[in-house]
C-alpha cells in the first residue's frame, strides 16, 4: 500500500497503515506530535501502536528542535543479523544444549558480566575507537556518572522485555544469528534525565502533552543532550556488535566440525535521531519504532518470537524519511497479554521453536503481535524482501 494522509494541525500525517486499526491512544498521540511548532513532517509506520510519550512506529522530522520521549528510553535500541555458513542439516534435533550455551555466554534480564569484555579477545573483530568511546563517558551527564562500572560490564548483554537472540533458518536453508537490544540501564538513565530537564524548560510549558517537551538548536540542554544521546547510540550499536562475537564463539564452538564462517552483519537501530536533509531543510528525524530504509540500505523487520522475520533493503522513499518498520508492533499490551492468554497458549504458538515457554514471556505470546507479514505488505513501497527467517531458537531476557 502507499501511504493515507490524516489531517494535522502543523503538517499532515502520513500512514503506512489503516487508521481504522490504530488504537485511539496512538491516533491521539500522533495528533499532538502534529501541533509541535518546530515539526517539518510525521510519517508514520504499519506496526504502529501507543507508546509512552510519542507512538512507537512513528518517523518525526523537526528543524532546529528534537524531542527525548520521541525517541524512547532505550537509545539507539535495534538490531544485528548475519547469514553463516551453516544449514539446517547441521542443527542437531535437539536445539536445548545450544540455547543454555547462549544463555550462559550472554546475560540476560538485569545480568552484566563479571568483569567488562575485552573485544580483543575476539576473532577478526575491529576495536578502532574503543579507547575513544570509553574516554568519552567523562563528557556525559554528572547524573549518571556513579554507573560508569554498570555501564561497562553490561556491555554485551541482552536485557529484558522485547529483546532476544534467535537462530534462525532462512527459506533457502541457510542458518542466520540475529538479535535484538539497545543501550542498556544507561542509556535508560541518560535519557531520563534528559526528558526531566526538557520539561521543566520555558518554552514547552504550553505544549498539548508535557511528554513532548523538546530541545530546541543552540542552547545548552541541547548540546549536552544530542552528546549523551550520540554516546548511547554508539553503545548500543557497540553492545550489539559485543554480543554477535560471543555469539559467534558459541556457534564455533558447537559446531566446530562444520567450521561456520560468517557474512558481513546487518546492524541497524529503530530508536535514534540521525541529521538528514529533505526539501533543503537539514532535520532532526526522530525514528521511534522505525528503521532507516534509505535506498539500499539494509535492514531487519522481526516479527513474533513464534513467527518469523525479514532482512529488506530499503527503496528510498522520502514521502516516509527514508524509514520502514521496526518489526510487527504490538497489537495488545503486555498486561492484556497475559490477562488473555496462557503458558498453554504460549507452548501452542511456539511449537518448533526451543525457548522460553514460562509465565514471565508470556506477554511476548505470538497472538500480542500483528501479524508481520501483513506489516511487511503494507509497506512494499518502502522496502523490499531480501530473505525471510524463521526462528529455531529463541532466547528472551
Amino acid at each position: 500500500m502507499s501511504y493515507v494522509e490524516l489531517p494535522g494541525a502543523k503538517v499532515p500525517i502520513r500512514m503506512w497503515a489503516d487508521p481504522a486499526t490504530v488504537e485511539e491512544g496512538a491516533l491521539q498521540q500522533l495528533r499532538n506530535v502534529a501541533t509541535l511548532p518546530w515539526i517539518k513532517g510525521l510519517a508514520v509506520m504499519p506496526d504502529v501502536h501507543y507508546g509512552k510519550g510519542a507512538t512507537v512506529g512513528s518517523v518525526i522530522a523537526m528543524r532546529g528542535a528534537v524531542c527525548p520521549a520521541a525517541v524512547g528510553v532505550d537509545i539507539g535500541c535495534g538490531m544485528s543479523a548475519v547469514k553463516t555458513s551453516l544449514t539446517a542439516n547441521d542443527l542437531p534435533g535437539d536445539l536445548s544444549r545450544l540455547r543454555s550455551k547462549v544463555e550462559q555466554a550472554i546475560p540476560v534480564g538485569r545480568g552484566m558480566h563479571d568483569d567488562p569484555v575485552d573485544p580483543t579477545r575476539f576473532h577478526a573483530f575491529a576495536t578502532a575507537g574503543w579507547d575513544d568511546f570509553w574516554g568519552c563517558f567523562g563528557g556525559v551527564a554528572d547524573a549518571v556518572k556513579f554507573r560508569e562500572e554498570r555501564a561497562t560490564k553490561q556491555m554485551g548483554t541482552l536485557g529484558s522485555g522485547n529483546h532476544f537472540i534467535e537462530v534462525c533458518v532462512d527459506t533457502s536453508d541457510s542458518v542466520w544469528l540475529m538479535l535484538h537490544s539497545g543501550s542498556r540501564n544507561i542509556g535508560k538513565e541518560l535519557a531520563e534525565h534528559h526528558i526531566g530537564i526538557a520539561q521543566k524548560l520555558p518554552h514547552n510549558q504550553g505544549l498539548v502533552d508535557r511528554d513532548l517537551a523538546v530541545f530546541v538548536a543552540d542552547t545548552p540542554q541541547m548540546a549536552a543532550y544530542r552528546n549523551d544521546l550520540f554516546w548511547a547510540q554508539e553503545y548500543a550499536k557497540r553492545n550489539r556488535s559485543i554480543m554477535m562475537a560471543l555469539l559467534k564463539d558459541v556457534i564455533r564452538k558447537e559446531f566446530k566440525k562444520a567450521r561456520p564462517t560468517f557474512e558481513q552483519e546487518i546492524s541497524a537501530h529503530h530508536n535514534y535521531v540521525a541529521e538528514e536533509r529533505y526539501d533543503g531543510m537539514d532535520l532532526l528525524v526522530t525514528r521511534k519504532g522505525a528503521i532507516r530504509a534509505g535506498s539500499g540500505d539494509y535492514g531487519i523487520i522481526p516479527g513474533s518470537m513464534g513467527t518469523g522475520s525479514y532482512i529488506v533493503k530499503g527503496l528510498g522513499n522520502a514521502a516516509s524519511f527514508n524509514s520502514a518498520s521496526h518489526g510487527a508492533g504490538r497489537r495488545m499490551s503486555r498486561n492484556a497479554a497475559k490477562r488473555r492468554f496462557s503458558t498453554k497458549d504460549l507452548e501452542e504458538q511456539t511449537r518448533g521453536v526451543e525457548c522460553r515457554k514460562d509465565s514471565g514471556v508470556v506477554d511476548e505470546i505470538p497472538g500480542a503481535y500483528k501479524p508481520i507479514e501483513q506489516v511487511i505488505d503494507q509497506q512494499r513501497d518502502l522496502v523490499e524482501v531480501v530473505a525471510k527467517l524463521k526462528q529455531v531458537v529463541c532466547v528472551k531476557g
